[in-house]
Formats: structure tokens, C-alpha cells, sequence
């Protein structure tokens, strides 16, 4: 076939991104292409920049300089086009406390245009196992419960690009092990491409192809948790995270 089908581009294309708030940098000029259908991780310290880094990817925050380019759209520009085709999760974001969760995975359902969506929202509460408490206010549901209807909410337009930031905190061993054993399988139905920022370092060696790992808001190291456990002569990822923090180089 002549010509030759066009690759869909990046799942994002990240250019010299930089925030400021005031004199101090909180993300600065920080770049990364992470290919479709890739689950990468960004880990980094408390203050690092990584939520400021996923604000800016949402269109939440306005860069100081650079770009965005989300599934081949300039987020400055024509970042409603890449919404669209896009989610987030975070269990520092309530959702509407007095809406029930069916409520609720209708309210989004609408505003991402989902058709069939009474169908979905059946799908998603078999698969989160949300039909006990689909009609309980999202207000009176455990930790565990609220990550669950988060992530249900973030799968409910079957996005292309999931943004995820520190989706099991807080979480038990156990409700995190099933909240990530979901992940798998909806990523593993949909090909989408996850952008993961998290804490825990087991979490990001099971999930994550890819590290970037910011400090003070530049990147400072990147790889798959294999190569940076071999870069840094370490045992696991952890190590390899407190090495980065502490200001170690690698072996």
C-alpha cells in the first residue's frame, strides 16, 4: 500500500516544560516523549513536581515555557480535543460528596459524551465491584471504596491517555494489590497509555516500562526500573529512589 499508513503520534510530547511561581521553579524544563500504549512512571520527593507537571499535561495549569503535545494536540491551543480523549485520578480530588456514585459516573458520563452510557456504568460496576453502594452518596464510602469509584470515573470514556496520580494511596495492601490488578486489565483491553505518578516503588517496578525521576523539578534520571536498579547497583527501585533523593549518582 502506497503511501504507507501514518503512526498515531506520541502519547505525549513534552518540550522544555517549565512552571514558575514567583522566583522559585517548580517544574524546570523538563522533556519526555512517552510512546502509545506505554505505562511510565514519574517518581520524585515530596515537592519534586510532579503534580504541578500532571496540572500542566491536563491543561490546568498555564506553562511559563514550552509545550505539550497530548495524542498529537498542542494542549495550549487544542487541548479540548485531547481532553476528550483523556482522564485523571487522584484521591486528593473529591468527587461531589452528596452525589451518589451512580450519580456521579452519569455526571462525567455526560460531559465526556459517553454513549450507551447506562451500559457502561453497568460494566464499570461489575468490574470495580460498585454495585453494593452505586446509590450511597460518594461522601459516606470507605478510602478503598472512593479509589475505586475514581478510577471507575477515569475509565468511564475509555480513554486513550490515563493520567494517575498516586492512585493507591492510603490504600491497604490488599485494596491496593486489587486496584492495580484492575489497572492491568483495563489497560491491557484498551491500550492506553499511563502516566503514573506514585510513591510506592513496588507499584511503579509492576506497572511501569519507564521511570522518569524528577528532583526539584528537573529530571534527573530515567530508564526502566531494571536499568536504573542495575545503573545505581541497588536491589530494588526504593533504593534507587533514596539514592536519587539523597543526592547518590550512580555506581
Amino acid at each position: 500500500m502506497w503511501p504507507p499508513p501514518m503512526s498515531p503520534p506520541p502519547a505525549l510530547v513534552v518540550e522544555h516544560l517549565t512552571k514558575r511561581f514567583g522566583d522559585v521553579a517548580a517544574v524546570d524544563g523538563i522533556s519526555f516523549t512517552m510512546p502509545r500504549g506505554a505505562v511510565w512512571g514519574l517518581l520524585g520527593g515530596n515537592g519534586a513536581g510532579k503534580t504541578t507537571t500532571i496540572a500542566m499535561l491536563l491543561g490546568l495549569l498555564v506553562p511559563s515555557a514550552g509545550r505539550v503535545l497530548a495524542l498529537g494536540h498542542d494542549m495550549a491551543t487544542d487541548r479540548f480535543a485531547a481532553l476528550a480523549r483523556m482522564n485523571f485520578s487522584s484521591p486528593y480530588v473529591a468527587l461531589p460528596q452528596r452525589l451518589s456514585v451512580a450519580e456521579n459516573l452519569r455526571v462525567y458520563g455526560h460531559l465526556y459524551g459517553v454513549s450507551r452510557l447506562e451500559a457502561r456504568i453497568a460494566e464499570l460496576a461489575r468490574a470495580f465491584e460498585l454495585s453494593d453502594f452505586l446509590d450511597r452518596p460518594a461522601g459516606q464510602l470507605s478510602a478503598g471504596q472512593k479509589t475505586r469509584v475514581a478510577i471507575a470515573k477515569a475509565l468511564i470514556n475509555r480513554p486513550e491517555l490515563l493520567l494517575l496520580d498516586e492512585p493507591t494511596a492510603s490504600l491497604d495492601p490488599d485494596t491496593a494489590d486489587w486496584v492495580r490488578s484492575r489497572l492491568e486489565e483495563a489497560r491491557a483491553e484498551t491500550g492506553a497509555s499511563i502516566l503514573l505518578a506514585s510513591h510506592n516503588m513496588g507499584e511503579v517496578e509492576r506497572l511501569c516500562s519507564h521511570v522518569l525521576m524528577l528532583k526539584q523539578g528537573r529530571i534527573v534520571d530515567q530508564g526502566s526500573p531494571a536499568e536504573l536498579i542495575r545503573r545505581y547497583g541497588r536491589e530494588d527501585l526504593e533504593e534507587v529512589f533514596l539514592d536519587i533523593a539523597r543526592g547518590r549518582r550512580a555506581a
